[in-house]
């Protein structure tokens, strides 16, 4: 049966290749875009058959997000399936950083990755809820929620944020046949950090896993994928660690 699926930040890279997994399973894909709507027109353009739409919005802005989420809504015929993917990496060493550029760095990051994110869930799972429908919420986390993000402090807190933030819900909306749960990639490779990967610094990111490179957009993809599917019912509230085996937590 084909599904309303919402991704966030689908213009490119791992958002690209969650919505095209989904639609190539038959279901009906909204793509989300904050800035890069050329990339995001052509990620619709290459989605596989049709129903599909793209809708647009600052995630900063919670009246917006309360707006795109129902255009969303509309255009599907109902969303069953929102990923949460949208999210911004700014540079921020502690040593080196001064602080008016510390306070905008962690303020531009929890507004999108952690605000943001919120937001979107909470007006798609209230969708859910009033259409009665059951539904799935899959948000990509990280490994540096864990492992830490030493350059981008940021990122790992809003990262872990986001995984106890899905927990919590995995509980709170279980009742209402919504399960949500969570990927923690490691280093994917997408247009975003192509530059790191070409250089130097490429061998060492590669070597942090045994397996001696780093993940593809479609293995992400693949595992939002199946905790999306009915199957994944009782995985609601995991955090599906990703990454190659780069590092492993207890």
């Amino acid at each position: 049966m084909s599904r309303g699926v919402l991704v966030t930040g689908a213009s490119r890279g791992i958002g690209r290749a969650v919505a095209t997994a989904f639609s190539r399973q038959g279901d009906r894909v909204a793509v989300h875009c904050s800035t890069r709507r050329s990339d995001a027109e052509e990620t619709l353009a290459g989605l596989a058959g049709n129903g599909h739409t793209l809708v647009s919005g600052d995630l900063t802005d919670p009246a917006r997000v309360e707006a795109l989420v129902a255009e969303a809504d509309e255009a599907l015929g109902g969303v069953d399936v929102l990923v949460n993917n949208a999210a911004v990496m700014i540079a921020h060493p502690p040593a080196t950083t001064s602080y008016p550029d510390w306070q905008d760095a962690w303020q531009r990051t929890a507004a999108v990755n952690l605000f943001g994110t919120v937001n979107v869930t909470y007006c798609t799972a209230h969708r859910m809820i009033e259409r009665g429908r059951e539904g799935r919420i899959v948000t990509i986390g990280s490994r540096g929620a864990f492992r830490g993000e030493p350059d981008h402090p940021a990122y790992g807190a809003t990262k872990a944020a986001l995984h106890a933030f899905g927990q919590s819900l995995a509980v709170s909306l279980a009742p209402h046949g919504i399960a949500v749960a969570a990927v923690a990639p490691g280093f994917v490779a997408t247009e975003r950090v192509a530059d790191r990967l070409s250089d130097a610094e490429g061998d060492r990111i590669r070597s942090q896993s045994p397996f001696g490179r780093v993940a593809t957009p479609d293995e992400i993809a693949s595992a939002v994928l199946y905790l999306a599917s009915p199957e994944a019912t009782w995985c609601s509230g995991a955090v599906l660690d990703v990454n190659g085996a780069s590092y492993l937590r207890t």
